[in-house]
Order: structure tokens, then sequence, then C-alpha cells
């Protein structure tokens, strides 16, 4: 949609040399720049493009809490379908109640989106071993990056190739129908219920997780131990700052660089997409890094969270405000944006992969909290860019540039200070010496040594 709506929107009001953005190029076809049918001001794009994260918060916490209970196949692809279905139905539901219709469309993507991530946490944590979930949980999260590459090239395909916007929405909703088959008959929630699996794979999985199924003698989640651990506290915050900052840059971008630099749709898709390819290639590299690094005795699981959630932050947060004082210089600003967003692919050995660490059986739960406080900026962010950007002017954006520099090195600090990379005793709340009950628990953590061993014994 962030690709699409440039050309939903009707942008004939603003091809004149509008003052405070830059100049269309002389050999610049002048179609490209008229947008489409909706006279939708920048506030009410901003409430579109916030709406699908109205529902997307809403269902992490039961997405969690089910992902947990019957695992994470059915949890994640079930609510990925409705996604899709959704999404092929959205030009017809535009056709017949425009802006109100979309709204509430995305609402409804959003709800079932908000299953993925607890449920990733989920199948990750039934599968992936101590020493490789930095590697192998940014090969998977940095699949999303692969979506927003892929996503926002072929957008700008299909907008420049054939008449209206349609061709988007019916092609990546049938695409997301296609996953869905894909995935059901691949994918099992855990080793054990896996039909193909050979008897050495699970040989060694015993050995790493101590048990091929999900334990389903676990007392319920420990809210109250979560929701005041310092840690996790720490965590919500590191995940504030990236949500900000990322959904800024996935929501608003493509128009960044459709109204100020004024990028035809083709090159708008091009360009918006080269970010996200560098981040995705920084995310698997310092993932296996991360990974040789605490494996090797080099530095603790704590500081390397530490380390790569502070270059994640810091790194963009200057490039981008950067990129804001590059003017019209098109080739340097997509140069800042870009090393900007691959900076922040270390998000993903940092601090994205922290809930495995905290507490394995409750995963799903600790990313179901965690992501979905941080998706609420999804809904705040678009707005408010939207509220500062009327005249969707380089002056403008710059004040959001800096904003989002704020945020980033606020929430870092909050991480650098509180964080923890060790099994925290609310893991396994049946083994502490008192019941969560009776609210008697030492809250001292698993030292990281002992962490493997502390995981073998909550299953």
């Amino acid at each position: 949609l962030s690709i699409a709506i440039t050309e939903m929107v009707n942008k004939t009001t603003s091809v004149e040399e509008d003052e405070g953005v830059c100049p269309i190029e002389d050999n610049a076809n002048m179609e490209d720049y008229t947008g489409g049918e909706f006279n939708w001001d920048q506030e009410l794009q901003g409430v579109i493009l916030s709406s699908f994260y109205w529902g997307y918060v809403i269902t992490h916490l039961p997405g969690g809490i089910l992902a947990e209970k019957f695992g994470g196949k059915w949890t994640l692809s079930l609510g990925i379908l409705s996604t899709a279905f959704f999404t092929l139905i959205t030009p017809w539901a535009v056709g017949i109640g425009g802006s109100t219709a979309l709204i509430i469309i995305r609402v409804l993507m959003g709800l079932g989106e908000g299953t993925t991530f607890p449920a990733l946490s989920a199948l990750l944590a039934s599968w992936i071993p101590l020493k490789e979930r930095s590697k192998l949980g940014s090969l998977v999260f940095g699949g999303g990056q692969v979506g927003t590459i892929l996503g926002n090239l072929i957008s700008g395909y299909l907008l420049h190739s054939f008449d209206g916007w349609s061709s988007v929405f019916y092609f990546f909703g049938g695409l997301g129908v296609v996953w869905f088959i894909l995935f059901t008959l691949l994918c099992y929630s855990d080793p054990q219920s896996h039909p193909f699996i050979s008897d050495k794979e699970k040989d060694f999985l015993q050995k790493e997780l101590g048990a091929l199924t999900r334990d389903k003698t676990l007392p319920p989640t420990p809210w109250r131990y979560i929701l005041t651990s310092v840690p996790m506290i720490a965590l919500v915050c590191a995940q504030i700052g990236h949500d900000w900052g990322f959904f800024i840059m996935v929501t608003d971008l493509p128009k960044y660089m459709s109204d100020v630099l004024r990028f035809s749709i083709k090159d708008n898709g091009l360009y918006s997409s080269l970010p996200y390819l560098v981040m995705w290639i920084v995310s698997l590299s310092t993932g296996v890094l991360s990974d040789w690094l605490i494996s090797s005795g080099k530095m603790t699981i704590t500081f390397g969270r530490k380390l790569f959630t502070t270059i994640a932050s810091a790194g963009p947060a200057f490039f981008i405000v950067g990129a804001s004082y590059a003017g019209c210089d098109r080739a340097l600003v997509v140069a800042l944006f870009t090393i900007a967003m691959g900076l922040m692919g270390t998000f993903y050995p940092g601090m994205k992969v922290n809930p495995l660490d905290l507490s394995p059986n409750y995963a799903g739960s600790l990313m179901a909290v965690t992501n979905g406080i941080g998706a609420i900026t999804g809904i705040i962010a678009p707005y408010v860019v939207g509220i500062m950007t009327p005249n969707h002017s380089l002056e403008e954006w710059r004040i959001v540039f800096w904003i989002s520099f704020a945020v980033f090195h606020v929430t870092n600090l909050a991480y650098v200070m509180w964080a923890s990379g060790e099994v925290q005793p609310w893991n396994t709340p049946h083994l502490m010496n008192k019941s969560v009950e009776s609210g008697d628990v030492n809250q001292d953590t698993f030292s990281e040594k002992e962490a493997p061993a502390a995981i073998k014994a909550s299953h």
C-alpha cells in the first residue's frame, strides 16, 4: 500500500514547482506524476497507512498464547491466509466505500497479521538450538525485509506496466494464498510432530533443546513477573525505538521519494526497495557474526545483544537526519537512506532474538508483548508524519527525522542499561522455590553458562 497509495491519490495540484520540494527532471514522463482518482489529504493518508496497525496490535497477545498452546504452524498460517484474502478484495472494497472501506480492510488485515511474530517466536523456540539463534533468527525475521524488497520492486513495476493500481493487490493477495498452501504442507510446529525428520536430526535437537515437543504441563504464563521484569522492560523500550524508525521508513519512505524527491513510480519502487536489500544482507551476516562471537567466547550473549542493538539505533539515527540535509541530491539521499536501513539490520541479532534468550518457554508471549507494544508506533508514526507534512516539504520532513533521531537514542539508552541475555527465573515458574501464585520468587537470573541447562530443566 505504501507504494500503491502514491498512485491512488490525485497529485495534479502538486505537479507544479512547489516550494520546498525537488524539481521534476526534464526528461520525465508527466503522467507518472498525476496520481489517481482519490482526493485524500496528507492527514487522511496518514490514517490509512496507520490503520493496519490498529488491528495488528490487538492480536499479538492472543497469537502468542495460541502459538504456545497449540503450536506456531496454524497460528501463523491462518493469520496470513486471512490477510491474503483481505488483500484480494481491497480493490472491490475501495470501489464501493472509498477511504472508509480501505481503512476497515486494513484493520482486518492487521488482525490477521498480528499473530505472525509471536507464532514465529514459538516455532523458533521449538526448533533452533541456543548457539544458532542469532543466525537462524535473523534469517527468519529477515524474511520480512525480502518481502519489502520484492513488494516495493514488483509494485513499482506493476503500477508502471498496468493501468490503475488494483493489480498490486490481486498479485500479492494471490501470492499469499499460494504461500499458505505450501507452508501448511511443509511446516510443523515441533520436531516430534514432523513426519519426515530423520532420527539423527531428532537426536541432535533432543540434545540441544532438551525436548522435541512443547511442554504441555507448563503453568499459565506468569504475566506479573514478565511485565515487571527489568530486562523485559528494556526489551520493550528497544522495540519501540526500532519500530518508530522502521515504520516511518516502511510506510512513508515511498511517499518521501514521490512527493519530495519526485521519483517516477518505477524508480520509486526500485529505490524504496534498495535500503531493505542492504538491511537483509546485514541482518544475515551480523547474525552469523554474532553467533560466532558468542559461541567462541569472545563476548557474552548480553553484551552481544546490547552491541548490535546500539549499532542498529545510533547508525540509522544519524544517517536519516543526514539524508534530510542532502537536499535534492537524489543519489546521495538514496545512499544515506540505504546505509541507515542497512545498519538497522543489526537489530535482528540484537534485541529481535532477545525474547528467546529471556524465556524459551514463553517466547511467543514475550514477542507478543514487545512486538505488540512496539507496533503502537505503527499507529502513531504515519499519522504524525501526515500531520507534520501537510505541504510535503523538505523542511517539514527534516523535523520528522530529528524526532526519530531522539526516539532512537532514548530507547537505546534504556536497553543498554537494563537488557539481559540470560534465562529469567520466570521461564520455569514450576521449578521456583515457591509457586508463582505465592509471590515469593527469587528474581536472580540464570547465568549464561547455566542457560542451556536451565532450558533443558524447563522441559
